[in-house]
């Protein structure tokens, strides 16, 4: 078992985490004269040191999910939603959400197809909130930074929200609050062929540059915020806003998170930053799930294909469940740090 331990600990800490580049890095900034226990140096190391190993995991990571992605494309996704009905099909919705676009505002498009084409509300309405919340990258990377329980944690909540979001949503019969242009847009009725390995690749390639170049400046401003509050914001300042001694931390955090706009690359630096100062672990992941569902442009976007009600229960019913899974998670927080 303690062998098991050790191999586990080791993959998590020099494979996913790569902590061998930290100190590799800092060996190569000391030896350039820079004090890397200085605040300078110190962010100098935090900076370079997140943002390769997110580069390094990001391209690895989407070009593997996209590869996986290229036998789901959105004919077949609504193929086989239309197998299942009640809460499974809210389950399956979810599920296919984590192999599906990076962020929420390239999930609408595809919610709208999904609606035009007949599928149940609820059922859509699961993958819209489920697409940018977790994907498989998403658990790899928090995996690399937080550990397994926190990444898979993370994950289970982020499709229990889903879930549960979108069952809410079918219950009170919300179809009227959708604009008419949705209702009789073209269905999602993308020409699916059967790809040659080689063409499943190809697409690979291509989803690794497309996506890489729309995220790269969030990772640049992530990290440098990130590398900000670990080395310049004083940790009493974090505890004293996000720690335990404010109850109001997890509400704080979900309303500021809403305004942002980032993906989990973006979001994770300063999440990972966060915690090392103080902040509570739930908090943190409240921030971070709002930021990925509930942000600005995406919420922009989906008011030209839904109605103000609809619109307005849907933050209503995220922001009510990021803030309770919030809280939940700084209760139990000993069980996953």
């Amino acid at each position: 078992m303690k062998l098991l331990n050790s191999v586990w600990l080791f993959f998590q800490d020099q494979i996913l985490g790569v902590k061998w580049l930290n100190r590799l890095i800092g060996n190569g900034l000391s030896l350039l004269g820079l004090d890397i226990d200085n605040r300078l140096g110190g962010s100098i190391q935090f900076f370079l040191y997140d943002v390769i190993k997110i580069i390094i995991l990001l391209c690895l990571l989407i070009f593997i999910i996209s590869y996986i992605q290229s036998y789901f494309p959105p004919e077949r996704s609504k193929k086989i939603l239309e197998k299942f009905h009640g809460i499974k099909a809210n389950i399956i919705s979810a599920l296919l959400g984590t192999v599906t676009p990076f962020c929420s505002c390239s999930s609408i498009p595809l919610f709208i197809g999904f609606t035009s084409a007949g599928l149940p509300l609820g059922v859509t309405f699961s993958f819209l909130i489920s697409s940018p919340m977790v994907d498989l990258g998403s658990l790899v990377l928090l995996m690399s930074i937080f550990g397994v329980k926190v990444a898979i944690a993370y994950v289970i909540v982020g499709l229990l929200i889903a879930v549960i979001g979108g069952g809410l949503i079918e219950k009170l019969h919300m179809e009227s609050y959708v604009e008419d242009f949705v209702k009789h847009a073209s269905s999602v009725d993308i020409y699916y062929s059967s790809l040659t390995k080689k063409e499943r690749i190809q697409y690979a390639k291509e989803q690794t540059t497309g996506t890489f170049k729309k995220v790269f400046p969030y990772i640049l401003l992530g990290v440098g915020i990130g590398a900000i509050i670990h080395n310049w914001i004083p940790k009493t300042w974090i505890e004293g806003i996000l720690g335990s001694n404010n109850p109001f931390g997890v509400i704080l955090a979900t309303l500021i998170g809403v305004p942002m706009y980032a993906d989990i690359f973006g979001t994770i630096p300063v999440a990972e930053a966060l915690l090392a100062k103080g902040a509570l672990l739930g908090t943190v992941l409240s921030f971070m799930i709002a930021v990925t569902t509930l942000s600005l442009p995406s919420l922009i976007m989906l008011k030209k294909a839904v109605k103000p009600k609809l619109l307005i229960l849907f933050i209503t019913i995220c922001t009510f469940g990021i803030i309770i899974v919030g809280y939940l998670f700084n209760i139990f927080s000993t069980i996953f740090i």
